[in-house]
């Protein structure tokens, strides 16, 4: 049975970093998408960023430049590197996968089948 779990959500001051990760065990396919939704109640569901396993990533505009995503294939663990932290950016942060060999242009919820409970992320100004 397929369990994303998260970690590294937290409060942070504007400016500040954190970092996210996730571990996907119990997966089985050879290639994957995955990557990271946030929820917010001013924005509602959103993607953040995403990778497949030929390294491919895609970014929300707002973030790019700012958050980095990583992988290690062998574990199916992921990572989200965020810095330069504002309070829009506080949300609920959702690690997901996809057996989709490669990240859709414009990644949407109803492609992954798979979620984690979540992370709290909260930036005060």
């Amino acid at each position: 049975q397929l369990q994303l779990v998260e970690s590294g959500g937290g409060s942070v001051q504007a400016g500040g970093s954190l970092r996210l990760s996730c571990v996907a065990s119990g997966y089985k396919y050879s290639a994957y998408c995955m990557g990271w939704f946030r929820q917010s109640l001013e924005k509602g569901r959103e993607g953040v960023a995403f990778i497949d396993t030929d390294d491919n990533t895609r970014y929300a505009d707002d973030v790019k430049g700012r958050f980095t995503i990583s992988h290690d294939k062998a574990k199916h663990s992921l990572s989200l590197q965020m810095t330069s932290l504002q309070p829009d950016n506080t949300a609920r942060y959702y690690c997901v996968v996809t057996p989709l060999p490669r990240c859709p242009a414009s990644p949407g919820q109803v492609e992954f089948p798979w979620w984690g409970q979540g992370t709290q992320v909260t930036v005060s100004a």
